[in-house]
């Protein structure tokens, strides 16, 4: 996958499409070490980029549309995937898939946000935004998940649920608070994962768990930035400023103690390799899984209960501090 990250040094494309070239051409050892240099070079700018990224260049790897979305995992972590569908209520919402799958050999349940690659596609899955119908089909898999006592597994990556008005005359906000009520709940094991845009109740709608994972690039908060930055500076175009004071990067969700671990991306962001992102990620969801697993399904919920109890850290500053 080419790099198409926004403030990427402008030689990666060129060292990318050399490779591409010789690899073509090679016929020779010498070439062919060429060829493993160039990889090394490419490898170590790409390193390099995610040194010191400031909290809004996190915000565009997190949207970057080359990023694996839920049914990429399921594809290269989980076998035997059988999709549900629907809330038995309305509709069914493709914004958010559901189904049985089985995770090392294990039945699991995977609920998570899927956006498009193109723009059909992303029109067809409403930009990754869930309507009410959405909520309530994930919780009406989680329930059945439950009843034959198999882990959860939740893959958040949402600008946030969708904003209009057939959802709100469905009732999206009493969607979303009756999930987080019912997910708190669940005596099963749940494994929540930001693998990219983690954006207010709509993520959180599916983003009560046992463990709380956040991929590196990925970011989790109660507003967009553009958002933030409109309502407090009337000014979209400060939205790096709003990233800023949002603390909404990976780094700073472990900090506070919003996210349990942070998981590694390859070089360059998972967008450069599905592959090798969810050979990671899958080490990281065994672990986790067999962190909770083991525990009474009382004992379960309560430390769940305790754990977002907890969260809600928050610092007051002037307007005048804010600048």
């Amino acid at each position: 996958m080419s790099e198409k990250n926004e403030g990427a040094p402008g030689n990666i494309e060129e060292i990318e499409q050399k490779i591409t070239e010789l690899a073509s051409l090679a016929k020779t050892q010498e070439q062919q070490d060429q060829i493993e240099l160039l990889k090394k070079e490419l490898e170590k700018i790409r390193n390099q980029m995610l040194v010191d990224l400031s909290p809004m260049d996190r915000v565009r790897l997190a949207r970057h549309p080359d990023r694996p979305y839920t049914l990429d995992y399921v594809k290269l972590i989980f076998t035997d995937f059988s999709e549900i569908f629907g809330d038995r209520r309305f509709a069914d919402d493709p914004a958010i898939v559901c189904g049985m799958a089985k995770f090392h050999g294990e039945p699991v349940l995977i609920v998570g946000h899927q956006k498009g690659r193109d723009m059909k596609q992303r029109q067809y899955r409403n930009f990754g935004m869930p309507k009410p119908e959405g909520y309530r089909k994930a919780l009406r898999a989680m329930k059945f998940a439950e009843k034959f006592d198999r882990p959860i597994f939740t893959f958040i990556d949402t600008p946030g649920a969708y904003p209009g008005i057939d959802a709100e005359e469905r009732g999206q906000a009493e969607a979303i608070a009756y999930n987080l009520r019912e997910m708190a709940r669940l005596t099963v094991p749940i494994i929540v994962t930001i693998t990219g845009e983690g954006g207010s109740g709509g993520a959180l709608a599916i983003g009560v768990g046992d463990v709380v994972n956040i991929l590196e690039n990925a970011i989790y908060s109660v507003i967009s930035p553009e958002g933030c930055a409109a309502i407090l500076w009337k000014d979209a175009s400060l939205a790096a400023k709003a990233a800023e004071a949002l603390k909404l990067t990976a780094q700073d969700l472990k900090t506070i103690g919003v996210v349990d671990e942070i998981i590694p991306e390859p070089a360059g962001g998972a967008h450069t390799n599905h592959e090798e992102m969810a050979r990671i990620l899958d080490g990281y969801l065994m672990q986790a899984l067999n962190q909770v697993k083991e525990l009474a399904p009382e004992e379960r919920v309560r430390r769940r209960y305790e754990k977002f109890r907890v969260m809600g850290q928050h610092q007051e500053m002037s307007a005048k501090a804010i600048g």
